[in-house]
């Protein structure tokens, strides 16, 4: 019973650290606690990085394009695939063609090649958005004259066509009049069926399209002039016609 007694102090003082243990124990873990609040700002800066690439995000804008905000019209023409064979295999490249108006007179058409095939469609779209030109067009629906172009092997007419006749076009000549805001057109594609110069072709046709007015200002006569001439009406019909006639 002796020895028993004497081993309880003992076993009393293993079991309850002295007080300076403790303090130690005390200072040792609010050390950690410092490391952990450290831990926890280094979980900011990883937020940091993220509020920085949701900067780049507004700074890019959804949605948002060179000019300004303004919806266009894209249209996927074509896409060209080709390999060029290495020592490991083949590699594959693509080549995009795409036309991009706003409907309203102003088209343009760009290309751009890639790896991979939306980077080449974007590339392409970038290239249309900066190559824009406008067009006048009579009544906001049709062309004022016919036309010609040609490039290459490639030969196309444009037609001016009464309300209803609709886009008569194929192809890549289609994509053209319908980013452009065409609503009545007849059109014929003699020679080449390649895309890149049916639409070069016509981009040239549309660029010798010329308005009354512009034609009016450049020989210093009026615009009822032209169109009574033109057309052969009576003074009042031509000056009607004349106040129509937007660009």
């Amino acid at each position: 019973m002796a020895d028993e007694n004497n081993q309880t102090p003992g076993a009393a003082e293993q079991s309850s650290p002295p007080t300076g243990a403790a303090e130690t124990v005390q200072a040792t873990a609010e050390p950690r606690r410092e490391r952990g609040g450290r831990g926890g700002r280094g979980g900011g800066r990883d937020g940091g990085r993220g509020g920085r690439g949701r900067r780049d995000d507004r700074r890019g804008g959804p949605g948002r394009d060179d000019d300004g905000g303004e919806e266009l019209i894209e249209k996927l023409v074509h896409i060209n695939r080709v390999s060029k064979t290495v020592k490991g295999g083949k590699r594959f490249g693509f080549a995009a063609l795409v036309v991009v108006g706003d409907g309203k007179g102003r088209a343009g058409f760009g290309h751009g090649k890639a790896r991979e095939v939306p980077e080449a469609i974007s590339k392409a779209t970038a290239a249309a958005k900066k190559a824009m030109v406008r067009v006048p067009l009579r009544e906001g629906r049709t062309l004022h004259h016919d036309g010609m172009g040609h490039f290459g092997a490639g030969r196309v007419y444009v037609r001016s066509a009464p309300q209803g006749t609709g886009i008569i076009a194929g192809g890549p000549m289609r994509a053209v009049f319908e980013s452009l805001g065409v609503a009545d057109v007849v059109t014929k594609s003699v020679g080449t069926s390649n895309p890149y110069n049916m639409i070069r072709a016509t981009f040239e046709a549309l660029g010798d399209q010329t308005s009354p007015k512009s034609v009016a200002q450049r020989r210093g006569k009026k615009i009822a002039d032209l169109m009574a001439r033109r057309e052969g009406l009576s003074g009042a019909e031509a000056e009607a016609q004349a106040e129509a006639v937007t660009e």
